[in-house]
Order: C-alpha cells, then structure tokens, then sequence
C-alpha cells in the first residue's frame, strides 16, 4: 500500500476509512429523507384518489338503494334514480384514468347496464301487472359486490405511512369509516326495497342483522383510531333528527323477523336514511381532509429535513476532513518517548498492581501511589511534547483504572442484569406483537384446520411471553402486564393453564368463588403457571396435575392447590425447594443451580406479594408433590353484586366456534395417529 512504510501514510489510511463511512452513512441519511419525501408526495396523491373512489362509491350506494326500492314497487324513486344514475356514470369516467380502478370497473361493473335495464322494465311490468323480470336480492348483491370491490381499492403504499403514527390512524381510520358508512347505506337500499314490498323475503333479514353487526364493528375500530374531533363528528350525525328517525324505522324493520307484514313509508325511510349516509359521508370527506393536511405536513417536514441533512452533511465531511489533516500532521510527532513509557506500565507496574488487586478481597480497593507521568523530554524542539504527554496520561490513567477492577465486577453483575431485563422486556415486547398479529389472523381465518394451528401458535406464543416475564422477575423488574380489574380465582387459575404446554392434562377442579385483586392477578396466575407446569413435567404423560381453591376463613386466606401423582421429591430435597421459596434475594440467585430457576421466579413472585403471601411444598398421598400458595386476605377484592348474566352468540360466531374446535380434534387426531406411527 503507497505510504504505508510511513506514520504518515498509515494515519492518512486509518482516518480514510471512517472517513469514507461516514460519508456513506450521511448518504444514506440524505436518501432515507430523499425517499420519505417521495412516500410522502405519493402518499398526498394516493389519498386524493381514495376520496375520488369513495365519491363513486357514495353514488352507487345511492343507486342500489333507489334500485331495490324501485324493484320493491316504489315508483316514485324512478325520477331520482334517473339523476343518480347520470352522477354514476359521469364519476366512471373520470376514473377511467386510472388502471386499478378501471380494472374493478371492468370486473364488477360491465354489467352495470345490462342491471339497469332489468331494473326498468321489472318496474314497468309491475305497473302492467306482469311478471317481475329482476330478482332483487341478485340486484342489491351486483351492487354490493362492486362496491366491496371499490372499497378494496386500496392505493396508499405502506412504505409511505410506516413512519407517522397519526398519518397511519388516520388512514385506517378512513377505512373503517368507509366500512360503515357501506353497512349504513347497504341497509338503507335492503330495507328500502323490504318496506317498498312490505315484508321480508328469503334470507333477507338475515342480511340485515349481519349489516347492522358489521356497522357496529366498523364504528368500534373507527373509535380507536380517530381523533377527538372526528369521534365528535360521528357522534353528532348519528344525533340527528333524521338519524332517530332512521333508528326508530330499524326497529320497527327488526320486528319483522318472522315474516310478518311491515307497514312503513319507505320514502321516509330513504329519506332519513340518506341524510345519515351523506352525514356519514362529510365525516368521511372531513377525515380525509385531515389525512391530506397529515401528509402535506409530512412532506413539508421532509423537504425541510433533506435541506437539512445535505447542508450538515457538507458541513460535517469539511470538518472532519479538516480534523484528519491536523491529526495526521500532530501524530507524525516523535514517540520514542512514550513508546518506552508504555512498555514500562505494560511490563512492569500494570501487571504488578492488577496481582496486588487480585489477591485483595473483593470488596477492599487497595491504591498505590500515584505515579509519575513518563519523561517526555526527548521530544524536544520537534512540537510533539503536548501530544505525547497527552497519551502518556492517558495510559497513566489506564494504570489507575486497573486499580478499580474488583469494584468494577459488581458493576459488571449489575449491568448484566439489567441487560437481562432490558432483553426480557424486548422479548416481551415482541411476544406481545406476535400475539396481537396471531389474534388478528385468528379473527380473519374461517378454515378450522388453519384456525387450529394458529391456537397452538398462539398458545407457544403465550408460554415465550411467560419465559420472558420469568427473565423479568429474576432481574427483578416488573413485568408491564397490570390488570386494572379485579378477576375471579377460576379466571386466574384458567389464565395460568393457558400458559403451559400440556395443558390437556390439567384438571381444574373444585376452585370457590372468590376475587384477586387487580394488581396481584399477573403475579398469582404466572406463580401458578410455573408450580403447574413443573407438577406437569415430573409426573407421569397419562396422569392429570389438579389445581383446587379455597379460602380459609379461620386465617383470612385463600390457597390454591397444584397436586401432581409424580415421582415426589426426598425430603432433604423438599427442604431445600422450600427453602428456594422463601427466599428471593440476590444471594439465592447466585448459589442456585440453573435448573432451580423456576423455583427461585416462584419465590420472588411470592415475595412480590408481599406480607402473608407464601409458597409451600408437601408430599401427595399415595406419591407426587403438591404445592400450596396461600393469599392473604388483603388481597382478595370485594366480591360482586351479582353473577353477569351471559349474552347470547352471534350465529355466525357460533358456527365460527364449532368450526374451530372441529379444527383442534382433527388436529389432534393427527398428532396421535404421528406418535402411535
């Protein structure tokens, strides 16, 4: 390498290269805020045509609604049916232009014609008393169908809403109301056509107690991720007159579940029914407004921050290359001087007092006289003095840090636990993410087989996120999992099972009534969960582990049982375990085996408890180990008033569960017929 005989030459090599990093970094910088400006231009483009799609969507709801009621036998929709119409067709054409849109058209809607005219001639068969050319219910499912589709048309990129929370709220909130607002409206052009007719036919109410479940979900996900303002917004258009006179006619169209006659004006109902969905709409209109200003800001906020990092990019490679320069002219300085004064500390001084360190007891810091900074005298005239007495000190300074390592390894084990902790709360952090997204999959999956893999998932996911809070409690923090309620002990009990891997074999069995209080249900049912799990792993596959509860009133405490037929503990054995239990402080920790990890997570959560709160093992009759946890009454809640009375299931919730526990037998079905293989 040219120069590299040369000090020079081999500082000028060593600066170049994080020199060359740096500047690889500023760019990479420079294009992260380049490419955020791009997401963003896009982002305030792509909502633009979002609203665009949702103005033709607001007239096809329109449409389908006047539609239906024509086909009901409401002629007197056929003159704004003729106006909406136009409104239709003249949206079409401007979205033309762009492809994802006109393929949606050209898939949901070539038949849009074709539609419209079964439509007018169905009506005028029925002025003529002839028979009825257009199936209704087929009609309101074209519409529908298209609109779902449109709906679906989402153009904002993810890339360019992953950064900004608010922009992404705002965006799904956009959606969730757009969701609605179709529920509302597929409403009004269903019973439209169901009081034009006066009655319900087929499976139409079924639809409709389906659309009204859907808008209420839609609202719900809407409330989580709007504003104040926007909550506010639809707050007020459901406070309508209009919108109580809606709901009173829907009330009056839930009434007519078995078939019977309805005797309502259907014009009444379109009327109040279309005031709410142009409501609806301006709220939507509103939201996107707010998501365009969102994302004019975002773009505003990126032209400013590339401005920014070009000029402190040009600024920061001048200045680091002016520092390269004078540190390599400073470090060509003669270093005879210190060379000899380094290799005195490293063979002589620095090996001495790190022996006299080591035979020193640990908590005992034993100093030597300071030393005397090297002789830098032989630099004479050549200007290198202040560089090297510079060094000289430093390694002066690594002489007397020697001097702290014995205080240092508590340091040392401090830092380790708290990077435990820190990982376990990542790991947590993680588990909880993975969770969510396996809860979302679990809502969206119909297929039983599917749904059952994603509860074993789910419940492996359960037992990590445990592993992680037990990380959490042996480097004594507390794992972020509160309760804000009190829970009653059969719920605690169950949430501990969920947490271990061969639940199958737990049996819960006689567990009084009783309530834990908030602040105390993660820790009781993690205990749980870990003394269940060993009872699970030290006995035999084909006997159960039981929990039992109950309160003891004579001491005002309530215990849970954890009885396993298993192979037992010998009793010096059982002496030490119990003793593991009692005790939670650092000590334990370091004298215990790494297999009694799980005793010592019992014992600090125990402790954790507080006074009274106490964990105790004993032999099972007839063989086994059973494991007492006794509460103490101050904490155990109130009970309350009155058992919650159950709320019936949703029928398609309820075929949802039957299809998933189908899912989980075939699945097991499977596993035993592998093991037996």
């Amino acid at each position: 390498m040219p120069g590299w005989r040369s000090i020079r030459g081999r500082v000028a090599v060593v600066i170049t290269v994080p020199i060359c990093l740096l500047l690889v970094v500023a760019g990479l910088a420079v294009y992260g805020r380049a490419e955020a400006l791009g997401d963003a231009r896009t982002t305030r483009a792509e909502v633009g045509l979002s609203l665009r799609v949702q103005a033709l969507v607001h007239q096809l709801q329109r449409e389908r609604g006047l539609t239906n009621g024509l086909l009901g036998g409401e002629s007197d929709f056929r003159t704004p049916l003729v106006a909406t119409r136009e409104r239709v067709d003249t949206a079409l054409r401007g979205m033309r232009s762009e492809p994802a849109v006109e393929d949606v058209i050209q898939r949901h809607l070539r038949r849009l014609p074709a539609i419209r005219a079964a439509a007018d001639k169905d009506n005028a068969d029925r002025d003529n008393a002839g028979p009825n050319t257009a199936d209704r219910a087929a009609t309101l499912t074209f519409y529908t169908t298209a609109v779902d589709a449109l709906n679906a048309v989402d153009p904002v990129a993810d890339t360019a809403t992953r950064t900004d929370r608010r922009l992404r709220d705002g965006l799904a909130a956009l959606r969730e109301l757009a969701a609605a607002k179709e529920s509302v409206a597929l409403e009004r052009g269903l019973v439209n056509g169901v009081f034009a007719e006066g009655a319900f036919r087929d499976r139409e109410y079924l639809t409709f107690t389906e659309v009204r479940a859907t808008r209420v979900a839609a609202l719900a996900r809407f409330r989580q991720v709007a504003t104040a303002p926007q909550r506010a917004a639809l707050k007020n258009t459901f406070a309508t007159d209009e919108a109580q006179r809606a709901t009173a006619y829907e009330n009056q169209a839930r009434r007519g579940a078995d078939g019977s006659a309805l005797r309502a004006d259907a014009g009444t109902w379109w009327d109040a029914m279309t005031v709410l969905v142009d409501d609806l709409y301006a709220v939507q209109q509103s939201v996107g407004d707010d998501v365009r200003d969102r994302a004019d800001r975002l773009r505003h906020e990126a032209e400013l921050g590339l401005a920014a990092y070009l000029v402190a990019g040009t600024l920061m490679a001048a200045l680091v290359a002016g520092l390269a320069a004078f540190a390599s002219r400073s470090l060509t300085r003669p270093l005879g001087a210190l060379a000899e004064a380094a290799h005195d500390v490293a063979r002589n001084r620095l090996p001495a007092t790190v022996a006299r360190i080591q035979r020193s007891p640990q908590d005992h810091e034993e100093f030597l006289p300071p030393a005397e900074p090297p002789d830098t005298s032989a630099a004479g005239p050549l200007g290198g003095a202040t560089e090297i007495a510079a060094v000289a000190a430093s390694l002066h300074q690594v002489e007397h840090t020697a001097l702290h390592l014995a205080a240092q390894q508590a340091g040392l084990r401090r830092n380790t636990t708290e990077s435990l902790a820190n990982l376990g709360r990542r790991n947590q952090n993680l588990v909880r993410r993975q969770l969510s997204l396996i809860t979302r999959l679990e809502q969206q999956e119909l297929d039983p087989d599917a749904l059952a893999e994603l509860f074993e998932l789910d419940h492996l996911a359960t037992r990590m996120r445990r592993n992680a809070e037990s990380l959490l409690v042996l480097a004594g923090q507390n794992p972020p999992r509160p309760t804000a309620a009190p829970a009653d002990a059969l719920e605690v009990v169950q949430s501990a099972v969920a947490e271990v891997e061969q639940y199958r074999r737990v049996l819960i069995a006689a567990v009084e009534p009783v309530r834990v209080r908030g602040h105390a249900v993660a820790d009781v049912a993690h205990l749980l969960a870990e003394l269940i799990e060993n009872g699970l792993n030290f006995s035999p596959p084909t006997e159960p582990v039981e929990v039992h509860g109950w309160y003891d009133a004579e001491d005002d405490t309530y215990c849970f049982a954890v009885i396993d037929h298993g192979i037992g503990m010998p009793e010096e054995d059982k002496e030490r375990a119990n003793a593991r239990l009692s005790h939670s402080g650092e000590e334990a920790l370091l004298s215990a085996s790494t297999r009694f990890l799980g005793h010592l997570v019992v014992g600090r959560l125990a402790h954790r408890l507080g006074e009274g709160a106490q964990v105790q093992l004993f032999d099972t009759t007839g063989g086994g180990l059973s494991a007492l946890l006794a509460l103490p009454g101050r904490l155990l809640a109130p009970a309350q008033a009155g058992p919650a009375t159950p709320q019936p299931a949703r029928p398609a919730v309820s075929s949802l569960l039957n299809g998933f526990r189908a899912g989980v037998a075939r699945a097991e079905a499977r596993s035993t017929q592998g093991v037996s293989s």
